[in-house]
């Protein structure tokens, strides 16, 4: 890899597949995954054969179709789970957030900091 900072544009598609690739804490599964039903063959695979693509290569074909078609049936529940883990993920976080958060209380007659900001126009031809 150069050091010239003017090819980052040539390393966006790497860094796409890495991402997409990826098992994302959030949602417990890779985006890959829950867009097209299977996890990706990674360019290495193709040339140094992993477990997985040796298994799926020795498979008929009339059941390998069936094991996909069965995994796309389920996607919809993976895909919920998926969303499940996601809602779990996010009230972690929260706790973990309300937890440095030092409740304070306001009654009336307290000194508090007003700030007034400018009108932002939705149309920006206004």
């Amino acid at each position: 890899m150069s050091d010239n900072y003017k090819e980052w544009l040539e390393m966006i598609p790497f860094a796409l597949w890495g991402y997409k690739t990826s098992i994302r804490t959030a949602m417990g599964v890779t985006p890959y995954y829950l867009v097209y039903g299977m996890e990706a063959v990674q360019p290495v695979e193709l040339e140094v054969p992993s477990l997985r693509i040796l298994l799926e290569s020795q498979v008929p074909e009339a059941d390998w179709v069936q094991a996909r078609y069965d995994s796309l049936v389920m996607l919809d529940e993976r895909r919920l789970n998926a969303l499940y883990h996601v809602q779990l993920y996010q009230k972690r976080i929260e706790r973990a957030f309300n937890k440095k958060v030092k409740p304070r209380g306001i009654s009336e007659g307290d000194l508090v900091l007003k700030s007034v900001r400018a009108l932002v126009p939705t149309n920006p031809r206004e």
